[in-house]
């Protein structure tokens, strides 16, 4: 690498010019979520004013306080890690079954079955016959509803084919040799070698059924099976603070005041699960990026 005393002109521009460019993207990304963060306990007359973009201004905790007083919040945190914890296990169990097969060359008509799939991420079914389906099969208003629909997609069974086929072709070959069925080649030798895109995997399931509101916003009406994201929805869209969050403020405009923190403070607590895991696992999401890219 040229050391800064032998780069010329262009080349010092060049680096100012990309700094620049990723140093604006950055706070571009951050700055978002650090308002987010300081307007949740700031007052919200100062936010309408103006005067709460760098610091927090006249700070309240009656937002939080509220918010972690309300039974509904903790309903819909315990909901939408049952759903993700269902959504992960029976989704990555699905892509794997379907995966597997579809990475062995002598199994008999897998580039079919692989197109089937790929048409899927293209064309649906739409939202009319899938909610015939679902009415159909019993499933209204039950938990069944929200993972089953959103637990696997071709998407995450293309990265998994890829990274099965990179696994040596040699090492199945010595496996039948000592007798080795399919099933206890998978069980002793694959499983352990797909660590890493059973992590994707798991990874993809997870923030795909976390930040997911819309089929239960049509499929459930029981208010005590709403996922988080959806009591947040009706927060900041409907402006409908759900349980006890406001019902004893009897002013509209200290109830709009209150309501305003408790929005900033509900989209800190539906996101930090997220945000504390992202800067471990990313390296995950990265690969399984990486997989999907080189063989596709």
């Amino acid at each position: 690498m040229l050391s800064s005393k032998r780069k010329s002109t262009s080349d010092r521009w060049f680096d100012f010019t990309n700094y620049a460019l990723l140093i604006g993207f950055t706070l571009m990304i951050i700055y978002p979520l650090y308002f987010i963060i300081i307007a949740s306990f700031s007052d919200p007359n100062r936010i309408y004013e103006g005067d709460v973009w760098l610091w927090p201004r006249d700070i309240t905790f009656e937002g939080y306080q509220r918010i972690f007083g309300d039974s509904a919040i903790w309903i819909g945190y315990k909901n939408s890690i049952l759903y993700a914890a269902l959504t992960a296990i029976i989704g990555t169990t699905l892509a794997i079954m379907a995966a597997y097969p579809l990475s062995r060359r002598d199994f008999y008509g897998r580039n079919i079955f692989t197109l089937y799939f790929v048409i899927t991420l293209f064309f649906n079914g739409g939202l009319i016959p899938t909610y015939l389906l679902v009415r159909q099969l019993h499933l209204m208003d039950t938990l069944w509803a929200v993972v089953l629909l959103t637990a696997v997609d071709a998407f995450v069974i293309i990265i998994a084919r890829s990274f099965f086929q990179s696994l040596p072709e040699e090492l199945r070959e010595a496996a039948n040799i000592d007798g080795c069925t399919n099933m206890r080649y998978i069980w002793s030798f694959v499983l352990p070698l797909s660590k890493p895109v059973i992590a994707v995997l798991v990874l993809f399931a997870v923030v795909r059924q976390w930040n997911g509101f819309f089929d239960a916003l049509i499929y459930l009406d029981d208010s005590s099976k709403y996922p988080l994201q959806l009591i947040l929805r009706n927060i900041l869209i409907q402006n409908q603070p759900t349980g006890n969050l406001v019902d004893d403020i009897q002013t509209a405009l200290a109830r709009q005041r209150i309501s305003e923190l408790i929005k900033y403070g509900v989209i800190i607590i539906a996101a930090l699960p997220l945000l504390i895991l992202y800067p471990f696992l990313q390296r995950y999401f990265v690969q399984g990026v990486f997989i999907g890219s080189v063989k596709g």
